[in-house]
């Protein structure tokens, strides 16, 4: 009986030590860095550096509720905002999580930046963060007139009154004007609502601070748009009292790099233009690659 007894005692430490080990104490604090514009793929890496995707905020967020030690998470963000839709997506998947969330702004936060940060737990800025920018922007680059220089004239035929109005190739009529203005409307009222909902503000006085302008840190503490003043040590002990950690064991999460063939299958979506042609017609040969390879407008939180 004393044998068994003393098995088990020894059997349950030495278990205790294992789960311990592994982080089953819950004691850890995850901080991933999210760096760059928002967008819905990250094509283009070998031209265009850091991206901040769905994708990746999936994969960390998985890597985190996989491990059961960690108690919550601190997001570093930079970003100047972008894609409507992957904020969007990003939102959703972060609320997910079911742990603490703390982000911490870096030099720049601004419109999406601020929309994927909007319904944390507790937002941290540096006084001298940029952020705000609360708004959307889309465009329609017309370039008819450059066409007209180069002397190339395009047959369009459409079916739609208005198929043809995101081509680029004419001006929009006061009635598509209006069109993408009632757009640009919903998704700021979209927007509003977000940050209405996770800084726990009237949406009146949302609208009042949502004017697309820039916010400095403590501006924006004063404002009620962020929580606290600090860098990244003060959002890791916000982060440690919300989930009752007295010595949080910091965890830095690395974003997996895509394989080479990702990248080449991914930048096999993206129409590319003839340097030469960029350099002899600048700014302008960049606008029709873009117009080319994705004709429709980009609503962005930017």
């Amino acid at each position: 009986m004393k044998k068994r007894l003393l098995l088990l005692v020894v059997t349950v430490a030495l278990v205790s030590s294992l789960l311990g080990g592994c982080g089953v104490v819950g004691n850890k604090v995850a901080v991933i860095s999210l760096s760059g514009p928002i967008q819905t793929e990250a094509g283009g890496l070998f031209l265009g550096g850091r991206v901040i995707t769905p994708e990746l905020v999936r994969q960390q967020f998985e890597r985190a509720k996989e491990d059961i030690g960690v108690r919550a998470v601190v997001l570093r963000i930079q970003s100047p905002g972008g894609s409507v839709a992957a904020c969007q997506e990003i939102l959703e998947i972060m609320e997910s999580l079911g742990r603490p969330v703390v982000v911490s702004f870096g030099d720049v936060v601004a419109s999406g930046g601020y929309y994927i940060s909007a319904k944390a737990d507790k937002i941290v800025a540096l006084p001298g963060t940029l952020t705000g920018s609360i708004g959307v922007i889309a465009q329609v680059p017309n370039i008819a007139g450059l066409y007209d220089k180069l002397g190339i004239k395009v047959e369009v035929f459409r079916e739609g009154k208005h198929k043809d109005m995101y081509a680029g190739l004419r001006e929009l009529t006061p009635e598509e004007k209006e069109l993408m203005q009632e757009m640009t409307e919903q998704l700021y009222e979209q927007f509003v609502r977000v940050v209405a909902e996770g800084r726990r503000m009237d949406e009146e006085k949302v609208r009042q601070l949502a004017t697309g302008q820039l916010y400095t840190g403590e501006q924006a503490k004063a404002l009620g748009l962020v929580d606290e003043l600090g860098g990244l040590d003060t959002a890791i002990e916000v982060a440690a009292q919300l989930a009752g950690i007295k010595q949080p064991k910091v965890v830095y999460y690395s974003p997996t790099a895509p394989s080479l063939l990702r990248t080449l299958l991914e930048l096999g979506g993206v129409v590319l233009v003839d340097l030469p042609k960029i350099k002899l017609l600048g700014v302008e040969a960049v606008v029709v690659e873009k117009v080319l390879s994705n004709p429709y407008p980009q609503p962005e939180y930017r």
